[in-house]
């Protein structure tokens, strides 16, 4: 892959985009048989999102650019692929595009624009101040990941049915976000993190009680919106079911075993996204 696309991370662009049209199609509840006026918002607000993570993981290469010496070598600032003076350059043109882009769609619908601004705001504090509080900034994260869902059922005009899959976005990635602590607990520079301030015992125990929550919550659907006798509510059951338990197995050795457990993690989040994607035909 080219040290460009490493550098914003480019699987985690593709699954920002497709997270914020999920999120729109769920809110609209039509599948994917909406106007094409709906569709064209959609993949702008997709893309805005896309633009602005591709940002922020740029930013956050520059500003953990020592600690990445020690915990990922091979990142392309380290290496030398891409120079500082060029990922400075990038950061800003993403930042700048992911909000050029969202213009049309703020004016539209223009919560949008409420949440781009709140969400770009928390991501440079998070970059400049909260990365370095820990677990408050495991927190930030994964707000961010969830109001991903709200972004796109904002575009669509119906965020308020996307509250619980971003709250269970939210405790899935808090979860992983404390796994990784506790893997780079040796070569974080400057950061308090959970892990080390508390130890991997307290770490752990945060992990899986932000899983067992996410489980809980995707039950809610259920409850709220999908009728579980139907087509929808059982294939929902059956891929929700695989998540939850594939993010069982993401915390189950903790705190051994901490690249797998968070591979898991990656794994349980793919499939509760094809969960999430389903109840877009409800």
């Amino acid at each position: 892959m080219h040290p460009a696309l490493r550098l914003v991370r480019a699987g985690n662009l593709g699954v920002s985009f497709v997270g914020t049209l999920v999120g729109g199609l769920v809110a609209r509840g039509a599948g994917i048989s909406v106007p094409v006026s709906l569709w064209l918002l959609l993949v702008m607000a997709g893309l805005s999102t896309a633009l602005v993570t591709g940002g922020g993981n740029v930013l956050n290469d520059l500003l953990d650019l020592e600690g990445d010496r020690t915990n990922h070598p091979d990142r392309p600032l380290v290496t030398g692929e891409v120079s500082v003076g060029g990922a400075r350059g990038l950061a800003v043109a993403l930042f700048v595009l992911g909000v050029v882009v969202a213009v049309p769609v703020a004016v539209e619908e223009p919560l949008v624009g409420v949440i781009l601004v709140v969400a770009v705001a928390l991501l440079l504090a998070y970059e400049f101040r909260f990365k370095k509080a820990g677990f408050a900034g495991n927190l930030v994260v994964a707000f961010l990941t969830g109001v991903v869902f709200l972004y796109g059922g904002a575009a669509a005009g119906n965020a308020v049915v996307l509250l619980p899959f971003a709250a269970m976005a939210f405790l899935a990635t808090l979860s992983r976000e404390v796994i990784k602590d506790m893997e780079d607990v040796a070569g974080d520079v400057g950061r308090t993190t959970l892990p080390k301030r508390y130890g991997l015992g307290t770490a752990t125990a945060s992990a899986r009680g932000a899983v067992a929550g996410g489980v809980v919550l995707s039950l809610v659907p259920l409850a709220w919106f999908v009728n579980l006798a139907s087509g929808v509510g059982i294939i929902y059951i059956v891929l929700v079911g695989a998540a939850d338990t594939i993010f069982g197995m993401s915390v189950w050795h903790l705190p051994d075993r901490l690249h797998y457990e968070q591979t898991m993690s990656k794994v349980a989040m793919t499939v509760a996204l094809f969960a999430f994607l389903v109840v877009a035909f409800r």
